[in-house]
């Protein structure tokens, strides 16, 4: 099975993407290629390694993450596509042998959600360990959603999950997808043996991380979910929102992005089934929460 890394770049981070690259095309006894998405980098912009088995994209302006990630699963080639952050690195180069043995063993593998280590090794974040019990990140299990930076998804289920919703710009689109993934009958596992090492970084770090964070869910719950649990969903969040949050200065942009939600199109409407909810239910992550 060849495998096809995707990294999205703006260009500011050569060092790290140099690192990145290497990680990723110095994977032992596999089949590797490359896709470099420039996500509104100049048009005279040039990866920091030269290397035949990559081939580059440049975008004029930045269209997003899921856009930018679409564009480059297009020019891929690969059975398995890894989405790879620019400022991220593998530090075994045995990974892409695992990920390959793992797909080939379960033709219903739809995506592998990798651990993140902070590679000066401080302690992991909960927010990156893709399940309601996040204590132990050295812990596999099956899982719903998944990391975009730090997975590797099957071609064909991305293909039939209708790949990643470009309207969303940036949060949850993931999930989106892996709740689309799951409905086509595939699954989804995170596997703390595949890793990505990243510098740690707060989500809020972004000034619109509030407002995309709320007007995607609102989005995400109108694309993918029976109504009636849409609806407990969208309440469930409002409540775990003002619990965590409780100052007007992330709550205030935060219900404007849900109610942007309540009242812009969210996009085509493809309700999973409810054999899917309960199975996701079952998996220990009900769409719910």
């Amino acid at each position: 099975m060849k495998l096809s890394v995707v990294v999205l770049t703006m260009g500011n981070r050569p060092v790290e993407l140099e690192r990145a690259l290497r990680s990723a095309l110095n994977q032992k006894d596999v089949d590797v290629e490359v896709v470099i998405v420039g996500n509104g980098v100049r048009g005279d912009w040039t990866p920091p390694v030269d290397d035949a088995r990559i081939r580059t994209v440049l975008l004029p302006e930045n269209i997003g993450v899921p856009a930018g990630r679409n564009r480059g699963v297009l020019e891929t080639t690969g059975d398995i596509v890894i989405f790879l952050d620019d400022d991220g690195h593998y530090p075994s180069l045995e990974l892409g042998k695992r990920l390959q043995s793992m797909f080939e063993a379960d033709p219903r593998l739809g995506i592998v959600s990798f651990q993140i280590k902070d590679p000066d090794g401080g302690p992991g974040q909960r927010r990156h360990v893709p399940r309601l019990r996040a204590g132990d990140p050295d812990r596999s299990s099956s899982a719903t959603t998944f990391l975009g930076g730090a997975s590797a998804v099957r071609r064909a289920a991305f293909d039939a999950g209708g790949g990643l919703p470009e309207n969303f710009f940036f949060a949850h689109e993931e999930t989106d997808l892996a709740w689309q993934v799951l409905n086509a009958g595939y699954g989804i596992v995170y596997d703390a043996e595949s890793v990505m090492c990243h510098p740690p970084t707060l989500a809020t770090r972004h000034a619109s991380f509030y407002r995309y964070n709320a007007r995607n869910r609102v989005w995400l719950a109108k694309r993918n979910l029976p109504w009636p649990i849409a609806v407990v969903y969208l309440a469930d969040w409002v409540g775990i929102t003002v619990l965590r949050e409780r100052k007007m200065d992330a709550l205030k942009p935060w219900f404007k992005g849900f109610a942007e939600g309540c009242r812009n199109d969210a996009g085509p409407r493809r309700p999973i089934s409810w054999r899917t909810a309960w199975r996701m239910t079952r998996t220990g992550r009900p769409p719910i929460v």
